[in-house]
């Protein structure tokens, strides 16, 4: 099959980046940040609440932590529901045994089935993000006309529905089309969690007015550390608490840096991954460092 005629052919491409939704700046030209209290870094913790089908569409792709094998896959299936209604109130415990608040996107068609857990993220202090309508419900520039704007409208609606009005989104598979920032922005959203962007929040164009993004880390992610890369526990805390203290260290130079990083349910939840889990979060807790909502992050910077 041979390819269209314009599929090299991008209006956006230019030097530095190919989008424009923020500009390009090297890390010496970027104003520096002042965090409350003095502190050199920002830390977030994001624990998404997400629901995978027994039978996901597959389009354009399986969202991480999908069913693998052939229907029904009860097995991942059962794991995946296990951090819904046991992992994650482990990983409620530890935060609040070190103090700590996270921010819990949760897939809006779950807010009623999981009312039990969003009260007690909420009474624990926590704040709740929009995190799509479904994790099968993934954002791409194949879309029909109109579909994703419709879907993220209904997120709004089943939100104001139960009386919460998240400032933060997270898309399901951090996944964007080119649309995605101009429609959350259209639905109150002033705050995205799906670019591993910088170590600063930074401020995005939409043509519904700014939109800061925070930087989410990939790279720390306890799913593909644990999971997809087989690394242990004690090597995936150690990681988190090496950024943090070295990211802490370079306030002198670019001012106050951030640190975003998730706790998967199903897999920081694991009772075998719980030392280590109270280990880092008590480690974060001891260092010079400001742990704190996405809110509380958009609205510091």
């Amino acid at each position: 099959m041979s390819l269209p005629d314009d599929y090299l052919t991008y209006p956006l491409r230019a030097y530095g980046m190919d989008q424009d939704r923020y500009p390009w700046r090297p890390v010496t030209a970027r104003p520096p940040i002042s965090w409350p209290g003095g502190q050199p870094l920002a830390v977030m913790i994001v624990v998404p609440i997400e629901h995978h089908t027994l039978e996901p569409s597959g389009k354009p792709f399986k969202p991480p932590g999908a069913m693998q094998t052939p229907y029904p896959d009860l097995r991942h299936y059962t794991t995946r529901d296990y951090g819904n209604r046991v992992g994650v109130f482990r990983i409620l415990k530890a935060l609040t045994a070190a103090g700590l608040r996270a921010t819990f996107p949760v897939n809006a068609d779950q807010l009623d089935r999981l009312r039990p857990l969003i009260d007690a993220i909420l009474a624990d202090g926590h704040e709740i993000a929009a995190y799509g309508l479904a994790a099968d419900k993934i954002h791409w520039s194949g879309l029909e006309p109109g579909v994703e704007a419709t879907w993220i409208a209904e997120v709004r609606r089943r939100f104001d529905a139960v009386g919460l009005t998240p400032r933060a989104w997270l898309s399901p598979a951090r996944q964007q089309s080119f649309a995605t920032l101009d429609l959350i922005a259209q639905q109150g959203f002033d705050i995205c969690l799906d670019w591993e962007i910088d170590e600063v929040p930074i401020a995005l164009r939409t043509d519904h007015g700014p939109l800061t993004a925070l930087p989410l880390s990939n790279e720390l992610d306890d799913r593909s550390l644990l999971i997809d890369r087989r690394q242990t526990e004690d090597e995936w805390a150690d990681q988190i608490l090496a950024a943090a203290r070295y990211l802490s260290t370079g306030a002198d130079r670019f001012g106050g840096r951030m640190l975003g990083f998730t706790l998967t349910p199903y897999v920081a939840g694991q009772p075998f991954r719980i030392a280590a889990l109270r280990r880092m979060l008590a480690g974060l807790g001891a260092l010079d460092v400001w742990t704190a909502t996405a809110g509380q992050i958009a609205e510091a910077s």
